[in-house]
This record gives C-alpha cells, sequence and structure tokens, in this order.
C-alpha cells in the first residue's frame, strides 16, 4: 500500500480519540477490511504511549482476526502479551428473556467487562487511545432478540467512555440487513450517534474487476473546537491479498 493511498483513509478519518467511528458496509460491499485498518492503526504511539485495543468479537473467532492482521503486519498474539490487546469473545453472546430481565443484564454484564478492562489498562501501566471496536452491531441485535433499545442504549453507555476516558468506539453495522421502518430508525439512530459515518457501498456504475466499490466518509468534525461542518469525501477501493488501496475514480493505474 503506497503512503498516498493510505493517506485517502486516514486523511478522512482525521484523530479516533473521544470520537465514536460507525462503519456500514452491505452483501455487495463487505466493509470488515476498515475494522482490519483500525486495529492496526490503533496500535501507533499516542502521547508517547502504544495505543490499545479492546475487541468485541460477535462475527468471528480469534482465530480469523489473528490471520488477517498478520498479514498486514500486525501480530495480535504479541500485543495480547504486551496488554495492548483483550479480545472478547462474544459469538455465543445471548439475552434472551423480558425485556426488563435478561436481554438487559447481558448488555450490562459486557459494558462491565469492557469497563474493568479499561480501568485495569490506566491503573497498570500508561496508555495512549484506547479504543473499543464492535464486530458487528447487528449481530449485538441478533443476540438480544431483536430488542434494539436496549443495543442503543448499551451504545450510549459506551458512548461515556469517549467523553470522560477519551477512548474511540469503533462499530460494524450490516445496513442492507435492515428493510422494516423499525429498523431503519435503528440505522438513522446509529448513524445520529457517530461523530465518523463510513459507507461501504457497490460502485454505481457496476460491477468492476479492478475496482471493488467506493467509500464515502462523513465526519462531523470537532465543533467544539473549529465550528466544523461535515466533511465529506468520497473514493475508490480495492482489496488485495495483503493490503487495501484507496484511490479517487479515474486515478488508478
Amino acid at each position: 500500500m503506497n503512503n498516498a493511498a493510505v493517506n485517502l483513509l486516514e486523511e478522512a478519518l482525521g484523530p479516533s480519540n473521544g470520537r465514536i467511528i460507525l462503519v456500514e458496509d452491505c452483501v455487495e460491499a463487505n466493509g470488515a477490511f476498515i475494522l482490519h485498518h483500525i486495529v492496526k492503526r490503533a496500535f501507533a504511539i499516542s502521547n508517547g504511549a502504544p495505543g490499545m485495543v479492546l475487541f468485541v468479537a460477535l462475527a468471528q473467532p480469534f482465530s480469523h482476526y489473528e490471520r488477517i492482521l498478520r498479514k498486514l503486519g500486525c501480530n495480535l498474539m504479541t500485543q495480547m502479551e504486551n496488554k495492548s490487546f483483550v479480545f472478547f469473545d462474544m459469538l455465543k453472546l445471548d439475552c434472551p428473556g423480558d425485556d426488563g430481565g435478561m436481554k438487559k443484564s447481558g448488555l450490562v454484564d459486557l459494558y462491565r467487562k469492557i469497563e474493568r478492562a479499561i480501568e485495569t489498562a490506566t491503573a497498570e501501566s500508561s496508555k495512549g487511545c484506547i479504543s473499543v471496536i464492535i464486530d458487528d452491531v447487528s449481530l449485538l441485535d441478533v443476540a438480544c432478540h431483536g430488542s434494539t433499545a436496549h443495543v442503543l442504549d448499551f451504545l450510549h453507555y459506551c458512548r461515556t467512555l469517549t467523553s470522560e476516558l477519551n477512548c474511540s468506539v469503533v462499530m460494524l453495522n450490516h445496513e442492507d440487513i435492515y428493510s422494516s421502518m423499525a429498523d431503519t430508525r435503528f440505522n438513522l439512530q446509529l448513524e445520529h450517534l457517530a461523530d465518523v459515518l463510513i459507507k461501504a457501498e457497490p460502485l454505481s456504475t457496476g460491477v468492476a474487476a479492478d475496482v471493488h466499490g467506493q467509500l464515502t466518509v462523513v465526519n462531523k468534525g470537532n465543533t467544539e473546537q473549529d465550528h466544523a461542518v461535515n466533511k465529506i469525501r468520497s473514493f475508490h477501493f480495492r482489496v488485495k491479498e495483503n493490503s487495501v488501496e484507496y484511490f479517487f475514480p479515474g486515478t488508478l493505474i
């Protein structure tokens, strides 16, 4: 991946400290590669200290992420040994019961695990930005048997981590699985919650052999500092074996 290609996504994202990043994808354009990019990015030195990732996995086992990140030059086992990577295996998370029962308590337990991990990390050593990454929100909704209200409550609790501890929260959601009016409202609420929205979509012109899709990044900016309006950037991407290329339409060589 060349430097110019890296800068397109990096410049669009901007600083992640204290922000919520929502990645929306669809069947025709899978956005998992964006999570992998953000995981690797999160381990960089920030304010003189290495970053830390708390990864909430509802979609894949640890071996899946470890294999992919290794191809990108990032060893998750080493990061785990250095206490810079904490993996929450939530593949079997199930929150049945009444609205006020196990659905809510299951998410409360998960939040408390995340909170304790952050408290332990900050107490034991100096850490840079701590990133909480959720893969993915749609499966969190499934685990709660469609109780989107409790999922949103959980995410609002996670948002307090961005303001109180300057953490970042990154979440992936499959936009095209929601079709009803209620589900559409859930998507809109997620987008409203996010400071940065990244949409992975297929090309509007159809399938191309050398272009896998397009990204639209809506960065709401930091209104407290610069009163910035939404900054929207759009560019194409191509997923390769060990990297991803980002480029503006018509510039691929």
